[in-house]
């Protein structure tokens, strides 16, 4: 590749702002590049629309990044969209890195000390065949138990908000995730308890603390945005797309269908991110 290509920045996208923990864990592992995150939040949430829907938004999102702001990969930071629609970005760009985001059932169930794991998902993901594989391929020997949390990525979207708005959102953040989790079953370290909760939607891992009040120090939660940032470094070097030369910081561009200033609370929520980091995008 050439090197303008190495110096074009990273794309990333997701149904809302649930993708900025994946962004977070990508910065952390390459802090040169230049990133553009888009959350397509005038048509959230994902997980609880169709698979054609999904698809479409995938590709004009894919669209606005790579042929207007010459994306040299894509990140799909949604578990939602990587199951409806990555094989159709990789298609649609055969050449450039696609990387996408799948509950981290292996790790799960190779780590689990009790044999039992749960999953905690959108309504989208637990439905796609790319799911099922997942857990015929990984899920075998163990107790998986799998919950479709509608509602509850909405709820983690409204929390960074401040105010009445934002604390009643939070509230409501440890209220879903209290009900879902006791529809898993019981959680600890005793035999036949669930050890292990994987977090199948970049948004909840804002839920962490609401999960840790619940469910203690003793459960792991496990999310993919560590193995996907470093898995984004390998195909970037493998394509000879890595930005090369001195360490300074890249440049971050945040981008929204929806409301902005929703965004902006959440990048400053969640990233420490000026407002003047975000702005409002049509896609």
């Amino acid at each position: 590749m050439t090197p303008a290509a190495s110096q074009a920045p990273i794309g990333m996208f997701d149904s809302g702002v649930g993708g900025l923990s994946v962004l977070a864990a990508l910065r952390e592992e390459l802090p040169g590049e230049d990133c553009l995150y888009l959350a397509d939040s005038a048509h959230a949430p994902y997980g609880e629309r169709g698979e054609a829907f999904v698809i479409a938004r995938s590709l004009a999102i894919g669209r606005l990044l790579v042929q207007q702001h010459g994306a040299k990969a894509l990140v799909v930071a949604c578990n939602t969209a990587t199951a409806a629609a990555v094989e159709q970005l990789r298609a649609a760009w055969p050449n450039m890195p696609v990387v996408g985001v799948e509950p981290a059932i292996k790790p799960a169930v190779q780590t689990s000390r009790t044999g039992r794991v749960g999953v905690l998902a959108t309504r989208g993901t637990v439905a796609s065949a790319r799911f099922r594989r997942l857990l015929q391929a990984h899920g075998r020997g163990v107790g998986l138990a799998v919950q479709a949390c509608d509602g509850l990525a909405h709820a983690i979207e409204s929390s960074a908000e401040g105010g009445k708005a934002g604390a009643a959102a939070r509230q409501r953040v440890l209220e879903l995730c209290a009900h879902y989790t006791a529809r898993l079953g019981a959680f600890g370290e005793e035999p036949g308890n669930i050890d292990t909760l994987v977090l199948g939607c970049t948004h909840y891992v804002f839920a962490r603390d609401a999960l840790r009040q619940l469910l203690g120090e003793e459960v792991r939660l496990i999310d993919t945005g560590v193995p996907v940032a470093r898995q984004t470094r390998r195909m970037l070097a493998a394509r000879g797309l890595l930005r090369e030369g001195p360490a300074t910081p890249g440049r971050l561009r945040l981008w929204t269908t929806g409301e902005l200033a929703a965004l902006q609370a959440a990048a400053r929520h969640w990233l420490g991110l000026p407002a003047s980091a975000c702005a409002k995008v049509q896609a």
